[in-house]
């Protein structure tokens, strides 16, 4: 089987996994108490009033009705509107999604060129000082809530020292004249990473942290391998046989690692985004479940599943390049 007809078959795996969350979330968001109208409308409302919002939502259908008209719109990449802000859904995820995707994004490239360098460091210099301060960085990393390394990260650089903003967070392609501090494309660029850096640091120390105890793992384990004896046994260079021998051959579980993380980076960017104020989907689904706006926690949650579903997806096919002995042959 071809890699391009094994990533259609995942592909089409994936979507009773959507299909799953997409149901759940439905059954549990109408299954909590309150409604949305009256939530608007105030705790003693005009009855004619709520059974007026009700048909314009459609709340006033049956359940299976509801939800089987929920997933035809869906596939139109129609999610509804929403009830609190009376827009598309699609319209408050496309002003929301791109932060959310700037802040994760930023946070994964922190932690793979940080931990990917310093546990390769690690195993080549075990039980050495630097093999020590790294597994405890490591340890303190993994422990700790990405909101508390936030809030630390707020009082010591932005309420003591006064260098970092602790809130908001500023889009490298805005305009300069819609940007206060920047006159330029590069002060939008210099603005932009002041912003961003706080709360990168704050999501991505988890994921370095983890990514950083699987690479020296695995170094490890490859370093013990019969055939990086055999090639010090006929005087390969120690460099050489970390960059050719035991590198790639390692990467295999930091992959793996890496896409699973992103369930950790999906539910840490919720809390990092309410940390620092950021209007990003995570603020947008937490803000939407207070005010039960069913509408939008059903799109959030759906863009969240299927950027998880993705991510793991390309987890997959990137195994392919990493280790050729992962077979997407049609053997049972």
């Amino acid at each position: 089987m071809s890699l391009l007809r094994y990533s259609g078959r995942r592909v089409v795996q994936a979507i009773p996994v959507l299909l799953g969350v997409v149901a759940i979330t439905f059954t549990l968001i109408n299954a909590a108490p309150g409604n949305p109208v009256e939530i608007m409308l105030g705790p003693s409302p005009n009855q004619a009033a709520v059974e007026t919002l009700k048909a314009k939502y459609g709340l006033d259908q049956p359940l299976h009705v509801r939800f089987w008209k929920y997933l035809v719109n869906l596939v139109q990449l129609d999610m509804g509107r929403s009830i609190y802000y009376d827009a598309p859904v699609t319209t408050k995820i496309a002003q929301r999604l791109p932060q959310t995707i700037l802040l994760m994004v930023s946070s994964f490239a922190f932690a793979i060129a940080t931990a990917v360098p310093l546990g390769v460091i690690s195993a080549k210099r075990r039980n050495k000082p630097t093999d020590h301060v790294t597994r405890i960085v490591s340890l303190v990393g993994v422990s700790t809530p990405s909101f508390w390394i936030g809030l630390v990260l707020i009082l010591l650089f932005s309420y003591n020292l006064g260098v970092l903003p602790a809130t908001n967070l500023v889009m490298p392609w805005a305009h300069p004249s819609n940007v206060t501090g920047a006159s330029t494309r590069l002060g939008v660029l210099y603005v932009a990473g002041a912003h961003l850096l706080l709360p990168m640091l704050s999501l991505g120390t988890l994921q370095m942290a983890a990514i950083t105890r699987i690479e020296r793992s695995s170094m490890l384990e490859v370093l013990s391998d019969d055939y990086v004896r055999l090639a010090r046994a006929y005087g390969v260079t120690e460099r050489t046989i970390l960059r050719k021998h035991a590198f790639r051959n390692a990467q295999l579980p930091v992959i793996t690692i890496i896409g699973l993380q992103l369930t950790t980076a999906i539910g840490g960017a919720v809390l990092t985004e309410t940390v620092f104020e950021i209007n990003g989907m995570g603020r947008l689904i937490v803000s939407s479940i207070s005010r039960q706006d069913f509408p939008v926690v059903m799109g959030t949650t759906f863009v969240f599943a299927l950027v998880f579903v993705v991510g793991v997806i390309l987890t997959d096919i990137s195994y392919a390049y990493i280790d050729p002995r992962v077979s997407y042959g049609d053997q049972e």
